[in-house]
């Protein structure tokens, strides 16, 4: 505003009117718009630059110019003059928040001038004004339908028979086993076998262990062979033979002692020779005069091992052998049902039972041992007649409803004399391969050959590897079998 009469001085307050680039003029934002405003002060006044004394009796005395041209009042709205006369006395934050509640009014145009301005009667007349109604508020979105959630997993804890609820988590003593328990990378191998694996082992101190050689390991695999589990009860195998003189004492003593030797259960040999039987001749233990008489006379008494270890001899191999009796009187008295009663007891205690059964098929033992048998060995000598009768064998298990027997059986071709055979053993093994399951041959051995008592570890190498050869197929053969 402009005073009529006077002009304010340099080093005057003006107010807001200090901010501006002219005194004459000062920019006002109305409406998002600037206009140049013109105000002339009163004559006389004081150096008080407060708008509120331009308002007269509700009349404005300034005049507006909007763009150039100068009018007596702009045709503003209510709210915005109102705001403009008490522009002193409201803060600057309050008169923009009122600026932005104003009536809805029409922009002013630039190119036209502003014609019957419309005195204001009454500030108190923008409280007249209707309120604007805030706008609706939105419908709040529908709630997400809740994701299915995955059935947690169940763990499988498998439990002992007899657990209680809520026991699950406790362990029994025998859960910790030294494969459990154990560091392998702490542990110390055992000393290597073999010639040249045993040599580095000690020239270096017993720092470089290359393990076994190769014949220890093939040893220890057969050894593992012989010694797999038998699952459920005793296994019987007769060992038979239709003429005298071929070896099957000393076949069923080897197979016995290669059977104990590598096995953790308990092996048995029964000689039921009705004749004079000498499979206990060819232990080194005297069974101290105790037969298989003995134990037929006790049978209905045995509660325990104990009883049973008293009748019987043992040989270095753990091997247990049940002799005949000496008397050849008595001992053809042994009867089927005998041999039944001896063979149930034995299945108490031991897991194999091996029966040297005499020569002969037809004999009063025969086929209580043939009925109990779940493997049969056959044994031949080496020489025409022998090899025939152990054909002809196979033969009458065939045609005495034994099919099945004669098919599984196993076949050993045992030399008995020193030098070459006179019969050519590939023809003779070929032919009882085309009739039984296996074939093996049995060295000679001069300990053997001397009729005593045989010391396992001391046969030939070649020997013990046959009897270790037979024992292991008997066990693959029996396990075949009950799977």
């Amino acid at each position: 505003m402009t005073s009529k009469n006077s002009s304010p001085s340099e080093g005057d307050d003006l107010g807001i009117l200090d901010e501006a680039a002219s005194l004459d003029t000062t920019a006002l934002g109305v409406l998002g718009q600037t206009s140049q405003v013109s105000v002339t002060l009163p004559a006389g006044a004081d150096d008080d630059d407060d708008l509120v004394e331009d308002v007269v009796d509700g009349e404005f005395t300034g005049e507006i110019l909007v763009g150039e041209l100068e009018t007596p009042r702009a045709a503003v709205d209510q709210d915005a003059v109102e705001q403009d006369a008490v522009i002193g006395a409201v803060d600057e934050n309050a008169v923009t928040a009122d600026a932005d509640a104003v009536v809805d009014a029409e922009p002013v145009e630039d190119s036209e001038p502003i014609e019957d301005a419309v005195p204001i009667e009454d500030a108190d007349a923008v409280v007249d004004a209707e309120p604007i109604e805030d706008p609706p508020a939105p419908a709040p979105a529908p709630a997400p339908a809740p994701a299915p959630v995955a059935a947690p997993d169940i763990a499988l804890v498998s439990k002992r028979f007899g657990e209680q609820a809520g026991q699950s988590s406790r362990e029994t003593a025998d859960l910790l086993t030294a494969d459990r328990l154990l560091n392998p990378s702490q542990l110390t191998k055992p000393e290597p076998e073999g010639t040249w694996s045993h040599l580095l082992y000690t020239v270096s101190g017993r720092r470089i262990n290359i393990g076994d050689g190769k014949r220890a390991r093939e040893r220890k695999a057969l050894t593992a062979r012989i010694a797999s589990a038998l699952n459920g009860g005793a296994r019987f195998v007769p060992v038979l033979s239709r003429k005298g003189g071929v070896g099957k004492t000393t076949v069923t003593a080897l197979l016995g002692m290669a059977l104990a030797d590598a096995r953790e259960d308990r092996v048995i040999a029964v000689d039921a020779n009705p004749d004079r039987g000498t499979l206990a001749d060819r232990i080194v233990r005297s069974p101290g005069g105790k037969s298989v008489r003995d134990l037929v006379k006790i049978h209905d008494e045995v509660r325990g091992y104990h009883d049973l270890s008293a009748i019987v001899a043992r040989d270095s191999t753990r091997l247990d052998v049940l002799a005949s009796d000496p008397d050849p009187h008595i001992a053809e008295a042994f009867s089927d049902e005998d041999y039944r009663n001896v063979a149930d007891v034995a299945a108490h205690y031991y897991s194999l039972v091996l029966t040297d059964t005499g020569t002969g098929i037809v004999h009063s033992v025969m086929r209580a041992t043939l009925d109990k048998a779940d493997q049969i060995v056959i044994v031949s000598g080496l020489s025409v007649d022998e090899a025939r009768l152990a054909s002809e064998t196979l033969t009458w298990l065939e045609t005495n409803g034994r099919e099945e027997q004669a098919r599984g059986a196993i076949i050993v071709l045992n030399q008995s004399t020193p030098g070459s055979p006179l019969v050519r053993l590939n023809e003779l093994e070929a032919h009882f391969k085309t009739r039984a399951k296996h074939v093996v041959r049995m060295p000679y051995d001069p300990q053997i050959a001397g009729g005593g008592a045989i010391v396992f570890a001391n046969l030939q190498p070649e020997t013990r590897q046959a009897a270790r050869e037979l024992a292991a197929l008997l066990v693959e053969s029996l396990r075949a079998k009950a799977a």
